[in-house]
């Protein structure tokens, strides 16, 4: 096998959880292909250097090996290798999320009455 299907190939990967989400991601220019947007069709080939932005985060990814199934996360996260400067900024944003949900606490319980017609008086309505 000498090349496989960008959707195919990320779906296998497991950046995402289905074929038809890698082919929308494609489509929204959110996966390129060294430097370049990639569409589903496109073929991957062993080598090629691939930026895959994600709800998780994003990730810059050397292709090693290619496959058309989809496995346990095990294999999958042997079909590529992520470069050193990917896996620092991912690290760190997930620093920076964590940081700003402990500077924000959540509410200890559910709105008093009082509260409740407070937050109905800021939003202008009664939705």
């Amino acid at each position: 096998m000498a090349s496989v299907r960008m959707d195919k190939w990320l779906w296998a990967a497991r950046f995402f959880k289905t074929r038809s989400l890698a082919a929308r991601a494609c489509e929204l220019g959110r996966i390129q292909s060294n430097s370049q947007p990639a569409k589903a069709a496109r073929e991957v080939r062993v080598g090629d250097l691939l930026h895959i932005k994600t709800d998780s985060g994003d990730f810059q990814v050397k292709v090693v090996l290619l496959s058309e199934v989809r496995g346990p996360a095990a294999v999958a996260h042997t079909l590529y290798e992520e470069t050193e400067a990917s896996r620092e900024s991912r690290i760190k944003a997930a620093e920076e999320r964590k940081a700003m949900r402990n500077s924000t606490p959540a509410p200890e319980g559910r709105p008093s009455k009082r509260d409740r017609r407070r937050i109905i008086q800021f939003r202008g309505s009664r939705d």
